[in-house]
């Protein structure tokens, strides 16, 4: 994907609020209108009915999903061993860093990366490392609350996502287009 004039960026969505995700997906979205290919790993989801994955099997875009988590983790009835979610976590980023030192994608999500981080399934260091070792012209996000002091400093971008109210806090389900 060599391109001298493009500086492809580390960019980081974080934060307690809804709407990480979105931020990504739109910008693959955009990414598609101007052809050029995204992938988009998920960390930690695991259900198969989100929304986003039906559009990419519904639409050739140029965008490709690949969820490849157990679900939350010691949350939301969580019925995996932990060591489940740190080899799922794994296969993951073995597959994110084949993928990324591939220079097949213009743009690379790694979604709920944050989230693995932060409960330990990866270590800083691996990810450091890897940021580092990106291609100068691939645009690398990576997504999910409680992004690591470390990830923020390698970032060219960062955004936080601050909740302000959420109809989940009064008893409102996931609605379907909206959180999955």
């Amino acid at each position: 994907m060599k391109n001298k004039n493009v500086k492809g960026l580390v960019i980081v969505y974080t934060g307690n609020g809804k709407g990480k995700t979105t931020a990504a997906l739109g910008m693959a979205l955009r990414a598609a209108g101007h052809g050029q290919k995204t992938l988009i790993i998920q960390f930690i989801k695991s259900f198969r009915g989100y929304g986003e994955l039906k559009f990419v099997k519904k639409f050739d875009c140029g965008i490709e999903i690949k969820t490849m988590g157990k679900g939350y983790v010691k949350i939301k009835g969580d019925r995996f061993p932990f060591e489940e979610h740190v080899k799922a976590a794994k296969r993951a980023f073995k597959f994110a860093k084949d993928q990324i030192l591939s220079k097949k994608y213009h743009i690379i999500v790694l979604d709920e990366i944050n989230i693995a981080l932060d409960k330990k399934l990866l270590t800083v260091k691996e990810v450091a490392e890897l940021i580092k070792k990106k291609p100068s012209d691939l645009h690398l996000i990576l997504t999910g609350r409680g992004a690591p002091k470390k990830i923020i400093q390698l970032a060219d971008l960062v955004t936080e996502v601050k909740e302000i109210k959420h109809p989940f806090k009064k008893g409102v389900p996931a609605q379907k287009g909206i959180e999955n």
